[in-house]
Order: C-alpha cells, then sequence, then structure tokens
C-alpha cells in the first residue's frame, strides 16, 4: 500500500480545521482561536490549492462563504448573494501596492494609463447584516450566513437604534443595505463588566458580543445590549438608479438617513491607498469601536463589472490588514495586582507576544471566578486580546491536552502587599485588601488617581515618583502631598530643583479645582467623573454631599442604590472625612453653588452639548468645563435629545451624526457667545 501524500494529508486537515473553527466563530459565537490564527490556516490552504490544484474540493473553504443558521432562527435565501472579500494580510505598504497591481493587470493598463480611483474605507469587526427596505420601509434583516442563506433576525435588528425603520426619500421598490453590526468598545466593556458583576458568560471581544446578541431569540436582549451599526453596499436594488460610484452610492445611502461611517476617502492609486492605510492606522486606538483592517473597492461601478468576481471574492475589492488585536502566547505564571480601592485582580505574566500594535507580556485575568470560568491554568496556551485603550487581557484557553496536572489558581488569604486580611465581598465575585490605606499599594493608586487629568490634574506626579513617595514613607495620606517642598522633592532619584520647583508649582495650580473634580479625585468606589459631576451639580456643595441620605442621593440623575450607599459608606468614615478638612485646610477651593435650584438659572440650563473636532482655542476638557460651569449637560455621542454639536477642524462621525438627525452645528464663537448670553425667560 502506498504511503499517504503528506500534502494531500495536510490539504485535508486544514480543510477539517477551518470547518470547526468556522462552525465555533458563526454558529456558537464562540471562537476558539483569534481571527489571525484563523488566517494563517486559510492561507495556507490558499497556497497549497494554488500549487496543487488537483487537491482544491469544491466545498473547501477557499471556495465558499463558511457559516450555517443557527437553530431555531429562520433561514432566508439571499437575491443577490453576500459574498466575502479577499484578505490582504500583509500590513505593509506593498499589501496596497500588490491590489492595485493586479487591478491594474485585470484592467490591462499600462504606466501611461491615469491611476485608478478607488473608495477606501474601515473594516468594520463586526456582523454583516443585509436589512431590506421596500417602498422605503424595513420589512427583513437577514446574516450573510453562507453566503447564500442567511439567518432571518429581524425581530433582533428592529432594537438597533442606529438602523432606520424607514428609509428618508426613498420610494424605490426594494433597496436591500448591506453593513456591519457592530458593538462600540465602551458598550463591550461595560456589558462585560456587568456579566462578570452578575456571574454572567462574558464575551470574547466585541464581534461576538454584537453577534451574539443579533442572534437571540428575544428580542429584549437586544434592547438591553446597545449595538451600531454602519453601512458599507447594496444588494438587491429595484426601482432605484444606482449611482455610478461606490462613494457616490454610500453618499446616497448617508442622504436616506442610513448610518455611513465619516472615515471613508476615494484615492487615486497605490500611493492613495497606503497613504489611507497609514492615516487610519494612526487612528486605530483612538476610534470608539474595533477594526481590524480597512477596505479598498474600485469606486467606478462599471470598472467593477468589467473586473468581475473569482470563486468567492470580487476581484475589485481587498481587506487591507493590521497587526492583530489577538494573539496566542503562553501563560508563564499568575500574580496578584493590589489596586487602589484595595480590590485584588489576577494578572497574567505571559510570554511577551506581539498584539495590537505593541508587546504585552502582562494581561488581567478580572477576578477568580472568571478566570476558573475560561478554564485558564498556568502553562497553557492562552488567546490574548488587546484594543485601543483596553487594558490587555486573556480571552480564554486555547483547546489542547495539558502535559501534567496544574492545581487551579487560588487568591491568597492575606494581601500580597501589606500582610492584611482579604475578604471576598458579600454577594461579589470580587475580593479585597482590607488594610486601606495602611497599604501602600492602595495608598498608591490612590495618589495617581487625585493626581490624574480627569481629576486634580497635577502635572509630573507620575508612577515613579509616587513609588518613591510612598516607600520612602514621605507621604501616607492624600494631604501630605501639599506639604511636599522643593528641598525634600529634589533629594530624590532623578529629581533635579528645577523638576521639584515645577512639581510644587503644579500642586499649587492643583488648588483651584471644581467640587466635580474634587470629587472624583477623591476615590469614591463607584463615582466616576459623570456621576462626580451630577452630584456638583446637584448639591452645589460639598457639605450637602457629605451629609446626603441615600434617600436624597438617589434623587441625582443616573444615582441608583448601590451608587447612592457607596457614598454614604465613604463619608461615614471618620478618616475619610478627616482626609477632606485636611485637604481643604491644605487650601484647596472651587466655587460652590445653591444646587439644583440655582442650575435651573443657568444660561445653559436644560441644554445638551456634544464637543467633535479641534476647537480653535480651547481645548475639549475647557470646552466641557465652560459649558457644565453654565449649566449644559455634555455628552459623548448625539442622539435626538442633543440641542447642539460644537464642530472644530476634522469633526467626524459626530458631526455627520448631526447633520442626519437635524441637530443644530455651530463653532466655538458661537458656543462662547452662548455662554455670555443670559438665561431664557
Amino acid at each position: 500500500m502506498p504511503s499517504p501524500d503528506p500534502i494531500a494529508t495536510r490539504a485535508a486537515e486544514l480543510r477539517r480545521l477551518l470547518e470547526e473553527h468556522a462552525h465555533n466563530y458563526y454558529v456558537l459565537d464562540a471562537p476558539t482561536i483569534p481571527d489571525a490564527e484563523y488566517d494563517k490556516l486559510f492561507h495556507e490552504l490558499q497556497q497549497i490549492e494554488e500549487r496543487h490544484p488537483e487537491l482544491r474540493t469544491p466545498d473547501s473553504p477557499t471556495q465558499r462563504v463558511i457559516g450555517a443558521v443557527m437553530e431555531g432562527l429562520v433561514a432566508v435565501r439571499h437575491t443577490v448573494p453576500m459574498l466575502s472579500i479577499k484578505t490582504e494580510t500583509d500590513t505593509t505598504p506593498a499589501g496596497a501596492t500588490k491590489f492595485d497591481t493586479s487591478v491594474r493587470n485585470a484592467l490591462k493598463l499600462t504606466d501611461t494609463d491615469p491611476p485608478v480611483r478607488y473608495c477606501a474605507e474601515l473594516k468594520f469587526d463586526g456582523l454583516a447584516i443585509n436589512l431590506r427596505y421596500e417602498a422605503g420601509a424595513l420589512v427583513q434583516a437577514a446574516t450573510r450566513g453562507d453566503g447564500e442563506t442567511g439567518e432571518d433576525v429581524t425581530h433582533t435588528i428592529r432594537m438597533v437604534g442606529a438602523i432606520p425603520k424607514r428609509l428618508k426619500k426613498s420610494s424605490a421598490a426594494v433597496i436591500e443595505v448591506r453593513g456591519e453590526v457592530f458593538m462600540r468598545r465602551d458598550d463591550f466593556e461595560a456589558l462585560n463588566e456587568r456579566q462578570r458583576e452578575s456571574g454572567g458568560k462574558t464575551f470574547v471581544n466585541p464581534r461576538n458580543a454584537a453577534a451574539g446578541v443579533v442572534r437571540q431569540l428575544d428580542a429584549n436582549i437586544a434592547r438591553q445590549r446597545p449595538l451600531s451599526f454602519f453601512a458599507y453596499g447594496l444588494g438587491d436594488v429595484q426601482g432605484w438608479e444606482v449611482p455610478g460610484s461606490h462613494s457616490a452610492t454610500l453618499d446616497a445611502l448617508g442622504r436616506m438617513g442610513v448610518p455611513v461611517n465619516a472615515d471613508r476617502e476615494v484615492v487615486d492609486g497605490a500611493d492613495g491607498l497606503a497613504a489611507f492605510h497609514a492615516r487610519i492606522a494612526a487612528q486605530r486606538d483612538a476610534l470608539p469601536f474595533d477594526i481590524d483592517g480597512v477596505v479598498y473597492k474600485v469606486d467606478d461601478r462599471a470598472l467593477q463589472q468589467q473586473l468581475g468576481f473569482k470563486t468567492r471574492e470580487p476581484r475589485w475589492a481587498v481587506a487591507h490588514k493590521y497587526p492583530a488585536q489577538e494573539q496566542v502566547t503562553t501563560l508563564r505564571d499568575i500574580e496578584i495586582q493590589v489596586g487602589r480601592t484595595g480590590k485584588l485582580t489576577p494578572v497574567a505574566k505571559l510570554e511577551p507576544v506581539f498584539v495590537g500594535g505593541t508587546t504585552v507580556s502582562n494581561a488581567t485575568l478580572h477576578n477568580v471566578f472568571e478566570l476558573r470560568r475560561k478554564g485558564v491554568r498556568i502553562g497553557d496556551k492562552v488567546i490574548v486580546r488587546r484594543a485601543g485603550d483596553v487594558i490587555p487581557e486573556v480571552v480564554g484557553r486555547v483547546p489542547g491536552i495539558r502535559a501534567a496536572y496544574v492545581p487551579n489558581f487560588r487568591m491568597p488569604r492575606e494581601c500580597p502587599v501589606c500582610g492584611s486580611a482579604v475578604v471576598r465581598e458579600q454577594g461579589g465575585v470580587n475580593h479585597r485588601c482590607s488594610g486601606g490605606l495602611f497599604c501602600a499599594a492602595q495608598r498608591k493608586q490612590a495618589l495617581l488617581h487625585f493626581a490624574g487629568r480627569r481629576a486634580m490634574d497635577v502635572e509630573g506626579l507620575g508612577d515613579k515618583l509616587v513609588d518613591q513617595l510612598v516607600d520612602g514613607g514621605l507621604i501616607r495620606t492624600l494631604p501630605e502631598l501639599y506639604t511636599l517642598g522643593i528641598a525634600k522633592l529634589a533629594a530624590l532619584d532623578r529629581m533635579a530643583e528645577k523638576s521639584a520647583a515645577n512639581l510644587v508649582q503644579a500642586l499649587e495650580k492643583s488648588k483651584q479645582t471644581t467640587l466635580g473634580r474634587f470629587l472624583y479625585a477623591l476615590g469614591i468606589r463607584q463615582v466616576g467623573e459623570s456621576t462626580a459631576k451630577d452630584l456638583a451639580r446637584h448639591f452645589g456643595q460639598l457639605d450637602a454631599v457629605m451629609d446626603a441620605t441615600v434617600e436624597q442621593l438617589l434623587e441625582v440623575p443616573d444615582v441608583g442604590p448601590i451608587v447612592a450607599q457607596s457614598i454614604r459608606t465613604f463619608f461615614d468614615q471618620p478618616h475619610n472625612r478627616e482626609v477632606v478638612e485636611h485637604l481643604r485646610a491644605a487650601g484647596i477651593t472651587w466655587a460652590e453653588t445653591e444646587g439644583v435650584e440655582r442650575a435651573a438659572s443657568k444660561p445653559l440650563a436644560g441644554k445638551t452639548f456634544v464637543l467633535t473636532g479641534t476647537l480653535p482655542t480651547l481645548s475639549r476638557d475647557e470646552a466641557k468645563d465652560l459649558l457644565e460651569a453654565a449649566g449644559a449637560k455634555v455628552a459623548g455621542s448625539v442622539s435626538k435629545k442633543t440641542s447642539f454639536v460644537v464642530a472644530g477642524e476634522e469633526a467626524g462621525s459626530k458631526l455627520e451624526k448631526a447633520q442626519q438627525l437635524g441637530v443644530a452645528v455651530i463653532d466655538e464663537s458661537a458656543m462662547l457667545a452662548m455662554l455670555e448670553a443670559p438665561p431664557a425667560a
């Protein structure tokens, strides 16, 4: 019997693995490997089939879109197939040049012909959806599925506020809008934090969180979990003359009220594509949602038709990837980190891995219950995720047999920093050190939080300096910061007299603040920046906050029972009140008001503003402080409740959203004029 062909064996194994991982990803919404690992397997199979065409099978993953209809959902046959596009994994400018060259060759263009014009867009990391509108009304929403058949998810998609239920100015018999449903990073982090607190299932990444919501049988779950949407193309169209270019088509959809991302650009040739790829790469971490690359499409629809398709992919489009935000590495050890509130967090010590554009060697495991749920143990191969400014985290274990028995990780009974007893929150999942400010770790984190830019804004007080101040016994409480002199600071390592003088000056400057910043700086559990400002706006005076009952605290917008009790507990502690009085005695002051009664008399009371772009003379924080001092609320996103959008240079999607919703858009000078105007009678 002849020995099996190793190449044929490998091709068969790759097909099996890709089918298995695709089932986990598309059907179960529970991926077992990162996208980057899947892409490696896919491209390995592609290369084998290109070198050995006889090994290519009709059902190979390279010849079709992988997906299936989940049990319980109704199958939908796509009138126009939802095909995927080719992925270019070369993350350098050469990837753009490679695509442009293939297009020019297919069009038989020479060096003397003008450059090809492209529409360059973001590649959203979400769930592809087909929205079918008939006579302007949304009648059906379906997932991509296998490209030919998807799932009817109309019941959940109707709960997505970003998706219009009726198109503006459209009487076309049929328009199918194709795009991506996704979850913003802040919404994803908040969802997972709620899931962790309640002991529920956490999600690997925003893409799977979004997919998990859309494919629920219960539409109410979609109502409770915020989703977003951007359109990127069309399916079936009847009774509407589609514009002659892809970019004009997106513009037309935007005028119909369909969300279309503003970070798109019409460019010429390979140089234009490469420049777009570089520009978006520089902005990637600042985006409020995940992308894993950009997409290039030949802009002229006539040229698209001329180029046509190859198997399952259009020749006129490509996805140009960025470095993966998820990678596989080895978990070397688990250590405990103590935070400013005493929370003990298991931290993974990793074999260094390049992920999300940087080398990661530490990642959070959140809490011991989350660690157990993921089944992670020392020595395992694990998936690490890093996206934007989010702290890297271990999101799961790569399935496999352990070489030897490894016991489950257990939380320590004593704080690893100060030796105080570790206690578990009653009814909660977190463990905390009971040492308070006696614990050096909590002192350090409390000082860093207190000095942060959005708190007291003490420039120059960083981690290394705080380590020296606490480890050297120079500071034990927050008020002692203001007793530091130039001579004492200049004696520290790497602190010259000028640096010491600058820090003393920064400390002096920080004494003039706002009540909201001061409350936030105190580090009260459950009280973030927004809640601190709401407390300041409602009560107007610190003593009123400190003496408020739980019932009075519940009158503050967005303050619930847990937050109210946390505030009350904080100010019931004599040592916390002592810290506040010592800080006041050190000279920290702010303008106090009469609270909600007086707020109604302010010029912008009851108005909601959104800031976008770069303003001529004010920073975003300065403008926000001015507006809030005038009684306005400053929101992070545009909605129908927004009163004004203040737009500066390079305003992005918020400006476009304002225009779609008909929200008034003003510039900085108009905003300043409103601040000076008397309140409406």
